[in-house]
């Protein structure tokens, strides 16, 4: 992928602007503020697994069960085990039952695949949400980082801080568009842009938001009553994929 920023036409991005900043201004100032970000993995399977294993769990948990199980976590590993030893070498990230079925039915589909011709968007995130135990942020998270396809990852973060720089909640289709347009449909920068709304809800948009030295709060309507005396906006439960 040999895309952008700067490769994106300014003027494109004007119909897609919420009241505050267009999406290569929020991608332009968290750059600035948190450098580029790494992309996941190289490796689409290890993409694809993790992808399951957080699900409601701290990424600590993936990290420390990779280190243990990693290399038994292949897709043909993933295949040849029974239930009870994959539940064992995922444990730690909870769930176990319920990622082991996620996991396996991933890997029948994943080795499915014809890897000699161009990957359909449409047809592969059909084929993901049809997975149970896939929803549409784990879809779109694995569409974007295993197979660099463009469909733009909503998660809680992403809903939280679009609700207070714009001071009023939207629906995921109306944020997917958002970033999909304003971002020229460039899988690269969904990748970079989902990584930095991650860090930028660890850092300063938590769900007790820390505005001091926030690079987005020139522009934010939600800041903290510290800040201008304005209230920050309510703050929504994470929605996870069902395990």
């Amino acid at each position: 992928m040999h895309s952008s920023v700067e490769h994106i036409d300014s003027h494109a991005t004007c119909c897609f602007i919420f009241s505050t900043m267009t999406a290569k201004e929020i991608l332009d100032a968290l750059l600035s503020a948190y450098g580029k970000p790494p992309w996941w993995s190289d490796d689409p399977w290890t993409v694809c697994v993790q992808a399951v294993l957080v699900q409601h769990t701290a990424w600590s948990n993936v990290l420390k069960t990779w280190e243990t199980y990693g290399n038994l976590l292949g897709v043909d590993d993933v295949l040849d085990a029974s239930d009870e030893e994959l539940a064992t070498r995922i444990r730690s990230c909870g769930f176990a039952k319920a990622k082991t079925r996620t996991i396996k039915a991933l890997a029948s589909f994943y080795s499915s695949l014809d890897w000699d011709k161009p990957f359909d968007l449409e047809e592969m995130r059909n084929g993901l949400l049809s997975l149970k135990g896939i929803g549409e942020e784990s879809a779109d998270v694995i569409l974007t980082y295993a197979f660099h396809l463009p469909s733009f990852a909503i998660d809680a973060y992403t809903r939280r801080l679009m609700e207070r720089l714009d001071g009023r909640p939207h629906g995921d289709e109306e944020l997917r568009t958002f970033f999909e347009e304003g971002l020229g449909h460039d899988v690269e920068l969904f990748g970079r842009m989902h990584w930095l709304i991650l860090e930028q809800g660890k850092t300063h948009c938590r769900a007790v938001q820390d505005c001091t030295g926030c690079p987005l709060s020139h522009a934010c309507l939600g800041k903290c009553v510290e800040m201008d005396g304005v209230n920050g906006n309510g703050n929504k439960q994470a929605d996870q994929d069902s395990v």
